[in-house]
């Protein structure tokens, strides 16, 4: 059998920051394997590694934020890029907003859209997390979203 990782890591995919709950609860982690998944309604799917706590808020249905980042927007790669544990605070140094739905926003990405997790299925070390788009907004237009293409399909 051939080996798919080679050309499976070059399939692209955007840069976005997930953020979820809300006051001292709220969080935000780095999110790459995101897709438009319906347009009526509107839906997109989300990919979380199996084992981090932010899955299971997502199984309960939380709503969440997906924040679309700039292609030169690396600074929030680093921050969120590292994780954060359930206590520590995510938004030190970093520009929110509450959304709609009241979950913390980032200002000065390309935009951010606003989601209710709908179902979800196991993906061997994922989760994929199907969610309606419930809202959101574009910032600016002036800023194209940044593109993550990998070395190989078998890690980040």
């Amino acid at each position: 059998m051939s080996d798919p990782l080679p050309i499976l890591g070059r399939v692209p995919s955007g840069i976005f920051i997930l953020t979820i709950g809300r006051d001292e609860r709220a969080t935000g982690m780095l999110a790459s394997w995101v897709m438009q998944a319906g347009f009526e309604p509107p839906c997109v799917t989300v990919a979380v590694k199996r084992g981090r706590y932010v899955a299971d808020w997502l199984a309960a249905s939380e709503p969440f934020v997906l924040n679309v980042v700039g292609e030169k927007q690396h600074q929030f790669l680093k921050h969120f890029g590292k994780g954060f544990e359930p206590e520590q605070p995510a938004f030190e140094g970093i520009e929110t907003f509450a959304a709609e739905n009241g979950v913390p926003a980032l200002g000065g990405v390309v935009g951010h859209l606003e989601c209710l997790p709908q179902s979800h299925v196991e993906s061997g070390d994922h989760v994929i997390f199907l969610a309606r788009v419930t809202g959101g907004a574009l910032a600016t237009a002036d800023l194209s979203p940044m593109v993550h293409i990998r070395k190989n399909g078998g890690n980040y």
